[in-house]
């Protein structure tokens, strides 16, 4: 008997209103708004059973259905607004109103991440089911880290390594989680126990959090897409 493939369900949480560059999910990004871009992305992955928009935003839930007919829209509760409350606690209430056996995050603000991008992690979790509970994409880092009290992190002064040469280090991107509800509920955490570190190139993990942000990363995005 030919095993069922696992369902899906992917998120993209919006919020309404953001601090440090306003509207920024619904705001023009290379004539589309923001959000528009990492919907296409998961569509086009072809990954999603089923795509889910968890919004407080009524301009968004009001332009979904024309746009993104096929998308399911969760409003999202009152309690759950404020811009200080944990991701994770949003997307427990996310995973209460679509099942599925496995849920994949991302955001409006990653808009470089490519389909074959997301389709490549999510078969390469699946491939190694169940040696891994969760999945998050990771930029290499391959530079000179020092903490807060000067101490070298993944490097000894006295022995001056070429960057290149150094052990890489990896950073948490915000690109792409995987992972159960079982995974977010025992530690209200989107990363398990046993999570798989994803790789991913630079220029996709490009994350929209200042104003130059937003600027480089349609500067690129135009660039990549022959719009310049």
């Amino acid at each position: 008997m030919t095993p069922v493939a696992p369902r899906v369900v992917a998120i993209v949480p919006l919020r309404h209103f953001s601090e440090r560059v306003p509207g920024k999910n619904y705001r023009d990004f290379a004539g589309r708004p923001l959000f528009h871009r990492i919907v296409e992305s998961l569509l086009k992955s072809g990954v999603a059973d089923e795509i889910v928009i968890d919004t407080d935003s009524e301009l968004i839930l009001e332009q979904c259905p024309e746009v993104f007919p096929d998308v399911t829209l969760v409003t999202r509760p009152e309690h759950l607004r404020a811009g200080e409350i944990p991701m994770n606690e949003v997307l427990l209430n996310t995973v209460e109103c679509v099942g599925a056996d496995f849920y994949l995050q991302t955001h409006a603000t990653n808009p470089l991440l490519k389909p074959l991008t997301i389709r490549k992690a999510v078969q390469a979790f699946q491939d190694q089911m169940p040696m891994y509970d969760s999945l998050f994409t990771v930029t290499r880092l391959q530079t000179r880290l020092w903490d807060g009290l000067v101490r070298p992190v993944n490097h000894n002064p006295a022995f001056l390594l070429r960057t290149q040469d150094l052990p890489p280090m990896y950073e948490e991107n915000s690109c792409l989680y995987l992972f159960s509800e079982s995974t977010l509920r025992l530690d209200r955490n989107r990363i398990g126990s046993r999570p798989l570190m994803w790789e991913i190139p630079a220029e996709e993990a490009q994350d929209i959090d200042e104003e130059i942000d937003f600027r480089v990363a349609e500067l690129l995005y135009k660039q990549r897409e022959g719009l310049l």
